[in-house]
C-alpha cells in the first residue's frame, strides 16, 4: 500500500511538472492560441470559450505540481508519518500514537527499489525503526534493534532475558559477552487479556482472564535503557520459534546486512523470534518523535488525546 501511493505521488509529481513547465514558456502558449483563431466570429467565440475552460483546467492541474514536489520529497527522503496499530511495542509506543519516522537515518533511497543511493550511518543496537515485513513487503513493522550483522543471539524462554555475544562471526566464535543487565520486575498498569480455547473444537470459551497485568522491567544493553514488558505468568512454547539453519533452538547467529528485531512487549509481539532477520534494505527508517497520541484501544474509536506522550521516543 505504502508503494502503491509513493508511484502515485511520482506520476502526480511528473505530469502536473510537465504542465507546471508548459505553462510558463509564454511563447509556446501564444503559438498554441494563435494557432487556434478561426475567421467565423461565432464559430471563432465557441471555440475560445472551449479553448479557456481546456486551458483553465490545466493550469488549475499545473497548479497542483509544487504541492506535489514538496510532498513526494519529504514522504520518500526526509520524514514520513506512521500510525501504530497493534500493542507490540508497549511500553515505549502505543495504540494511537502517531510517530514520525526519519527516512534518511541510514541512507538516501531511491523510493520506488528502495536501492540505497548515498550511505549515512549504520543503524544502532537499541534503534526503533520501521521495516518492510521480510514476509510481506506490503506490510510495516516497527520494533527494536537488539542484533546487528554477526552478533549470536541468545533467548532464555524461562526468565525472558537475552543473551548477546557481538561479532561472534567477525571474531571467529568469540565469547564476547554484550553486558545487559534487567531490573526487579515491577506491576505495570497494563493489562493483557487472555483467552483459552477449547482444544477439540478450537472454540473459544465464555471464560475470558482479563485482569492479567504485565510486569514492567528496565532492560539495559550496553546504557541503552528501555523498558519492557513481561507477563512472567505464563509460559511461551517453543515450536513456534524460528530456528535457525544448523543452529539449536533460540540461538540465532545474525547474517552479514541483516538485523533481529524484537518487541518491547515481549510476551505480545511478533518479531524476529518467530520470522527471522530483517535485510538492511528493508529498513524504511528510524523512529524519532510521536507528534499526535489518541487515547484509544485496538480496533476501537479514540475517546480523547494523551498530551503527555507527545514528545521523543525513548
Amino acid at each position: 500500500m505504502a508503494n502503491i501511493l509513493t508511484i502515485f505521488l511520482l506520476i502526480s509529481t511528473l505530469v502536473t511538472g510537465i504542465l507546471w513547465i508548459f505553462y510558463h514558456i509564454k511563447n509556446i502558449k501564444n503559438y498554441l492560441i494563435n494557432k487556434k483563431i478561426i475567421k467565423n466570429n461565432n464559430l471563432y467565440q465557441k471555440n475560445t470559450v472551449i479553448l479557456k475552460n481546456r486551458i483553465y483546467f490545466f493550469e488549475s492541474l499545473a497548479s497542483f505540481f509544487p504541492i506535489f514536489l514538496i510532498i513526494f520529497i519529504v514522504r520518500s527522503f526526509i520524514y514520513e508519518p506512521f500510525q501504530i496499530p497493534s500493542g507490540s511495542m508497549m511500553p515505549t509506543l502505543l495504540v494511537g500514537d502517531f510517530i514520525l519516522v526519519e527516512k534518511f537515518s541510514y541512507g538516501i533511497k531511491e523510493p520506488i527499489t528502495h536501492k540505497i543511493l548515498i550511505h549515512t550511518k549504520n543503524p544502532q543496537r537499541g534503534d526503533v525503526v520501521v521495516f518492510k515485513n521480510p514476509k510481506d513487503h506490503n506490510v510495516n513493522y516497527i520494533k527494536r534493534i537488539i542484533g546487528l550483522p554477526g552478533d549470536k543471539i541468545k533467548y532464555n524462554i524461562n526468565n525472558k532475558h537475552i543473551h548477546i555475544y557481538t561479532n561472534y562471526l567477525n571474531k571467529k566464535q568469540c565469547k564476547e559477552k554484550l553486558l545487559i543487565n534487567y531490573s526487579k520486575s515491577k506491576i505495570s498498569k497494563f493489562i493483557q487479556k487472555v483467552y483459552f480455547f477449547n482444544e477439540k473444537n478450537k472454540k473459544e470459551e465464555k471464560k475470558i482472564y482479563n485482569s492479567l497485568y504485565f510486569d514492567v522491567v528496565e532492560e539495559n544493553i550496553n546504557n541503552v535503557r528501555h523498558d519492557i514488558l513481561l507477563l512472567n505468568n505464563i509460559k511461551n512454547s517453543t515450536k513456534d520459534y524460528f530456528q535457525q539453519e544448523n543452529m539449536p533452538k533460540l540461538t540465532w547467529i545474525v547474517p552479514k546486512g541483516e538485523y533481529f528485531m524484537m518487541g518491547d512487549n515481549r510476551d505480545n509481539s511478533l518479531d524476529s523470534r518467530y520470522w527471522g532477520f530483517v535485510p538492511e534494505k528493508n529498513l524504511v527508517g528510524k523512529a524519532i518523535k510521536i507528534w499526535m497520541s489518541f487515547d484509544k484501544n485496538e480496533n476501537e474509536w479514540p475517546t480523547g488525546i494523551r498530551i503527555n506522550r507527545i514528545g521523543n521516543i525513548y
